[in-house]
């Protein structure tokens, strides 16, 4: 009998737990226990791999996708559309101001209120530059113009199907790191840093590279975004889909998620939900969340664990 293909991200789980080696970030202070260099892969005709043996926050992928995939670095859009994801890094950029007496200091609360309610405020506090968004639609480039990288790849694919360059990075070590001018540095990780779109067999398939992965909360989510990405990009390009491949650096799990992730390990996953989108899309300008139809879902319950802020870079020593 033919295994769920479920079982590939629950045994990765399982294997993290297992076997993975034990570290202490740095950043935050938190063990985790990690592997390095594993793969999944989904084929989509099969059903939409959004898992079943927890809940996925399905309106936080379709929304935040179509966030980086409109271009967007401010997270008023997400805000409004009641989907909090991101509201953790531009606070904490707002709060590090605010202790050096910059800005008044308010709650995580009155922060996302003001975002909401408050155009001039979200302008100023709202955005994250150099996030997905700008950099899959708006690489900077030094004569200013912009690169459209994704735009680039689907028409790539469409003039040329046997195209191998189909490449869209959001790793830009520039920006990056100590690689960066300390006034420039990004305050929050490129986690999922380059996927690749390409045709076998009149299908799209997508992979993605991720360099950095929470196996327990995080992963699932991803596997669901570019899962979709590539539903989107096949219906732009007028094709079925293929596989969506995911690739993974470092994989790991918090050490004060093992009890919820050995809950997730004792069900047995459903049948995979659909996804269809509208024939009306046919690029990207004309992508619209409500354009994605997902049926057959039902999936157990939520199993909640706190989200670790990753990554974050502090403003000590650097320029206001």
């Amino acid at each position: 009998m033919k295994s769920h293909p479920e079982y590939q991200y629950l045994d990765l789980l399982r294997e993290t737990m297992e076997k993975g080696d034990r570290q202490v970030d740095q950043g935050h202070g938190k063990a985790h226990y990690g592997l390095f260099g594993r793969q999944i892969r989904f084929n989509l005709a099969d059903g939409f791999p959004l898992l079943t043996t927890k809940r996925v926050y399905w309106k936080g992928v379709l929304h935040e996708l179509f966030w980086f995939m409109s271009g967007q670095t401010n997270i008023k859009y997400l805000v409004d559309n009641d989907v909090h994801i991101w509201d953790d890094y531009p606070y904490r950029i707002y709060e590090e101001h605010a202790k050096r007496g910059k800005w008044p200091s308010i709650s995580k609360d009155e922060f996302i209120a003001k975002i909401k309610n408050d155009e001039d405020f979200a302008r100023k506090h709202g955005n994250l530059p150099r996030i997905y968004g700008e950099m899959w639609r708006h690489w900077p480039t030094k004569d200013g113009r912009g690169a459209d990288q994704l735009h680039w790849a689907i028409e790539e694919l469409r003039n040329d199907p046997g195209a191998h360059n189909a490449i869209v990075t959001s790793w830009n070590p520039e920006y990056l790191y100590g690689m960066a001018k300390p006034e420039e540095a990004n305050h929050f990780p490129i986690c999922h840093n380059m996927y690749q779109l390409n045709i076998k067999n009149e299908k799209v398939s997508l992979q993605l590279y991720q360099r950095s992965a929470d196996i327990f909360l995080g992963v699932p989510f991803n596997i669901a975004s570019y899962a979709l990405l590539t539903h989107i990009v096949a219906r732009i390009l007028g094709r079925e889909v293929g596989e969506f491949v995911h690739t993974f650096g470092d994989v790991h799990i918090y050490e004060d998620h093992f009890d919820a992730a050995k809950e997730q390990l004792s069900r047995e996953p459903k049948a995979f939900p659909r996804v269809s989108i509208d024939p009306s899309v046919r690029s990207l300008a004309d992508f619209r969340p409500e354009h994605v139809t997902l049926e057959g879902y039902e999936p157990y319950g939520t199993i909640r664990a706190e989200l670790t802020v990753a990554g974050f870079r502090n403003l000590e020593n650097k320029p206001s």
